[in-house]
């Protein structure tokens, strides 16, 4: 049986951005109510309040208009399902979405643009928005 879950939409407008694998983390990225940095071997992501990024940013991928659901957590390492769940519906609607996961939560990202069609079709899944602030 699918989650019913509560979630809540984060005010900042966010950018997901790409540098290069072993590109020292600029302190800009961890500035702001919600940033998140992953390193891989192949590049670095970081996600952050579009509001940071210093304009020119030479040799950085920067994609604006990001919006956060935060699922109301937490949840324990050995439920399954949580985060399928909340992607489901945004999935049969045609939103595209990036999620991080931390310890005990789940963020998913979505273009502001898809805002209104991914809380209608949260709404019908039986998901349930916690706060208006946008």
């Amino acid at each position: 049986m699918p989650h019913k879950l509560k979630y809540r939409v984060l005010p900042q407008a966010l950018a997901v951005c790409r540098l290069a694998p072993r590109t020292p983390i600029p302190p800009w990225a961890r500035s702001g109510e919600f940033s998140c940095v992953v390193r891989t071997p192949g590049e670095t992501s970081i996600v952050c309040a579009d509001a940071v990024i210093p304009p020119d940013q030479e040799g950085i991928a920067v994609e604006s208009g990001w919006v956060a659901f935060e699922l109301e957590g937490p949840f324990s390492f050995a439920m399954t399902g949580v985060l399928a769940s909340f992607i489901q519906p945004l999935a049969e609607a045609l939103v595209p979405v990036f999620g991080i996961s931390t310890f005990d939560t789940d963020y998913v990202l979505i273009k502001n643009e898809n805002l209104k069609l991914a809380l209608t079709a949260l709404g019908e899944a039986g998901h349930q928005l916690v706060s208006d602030e946008m």
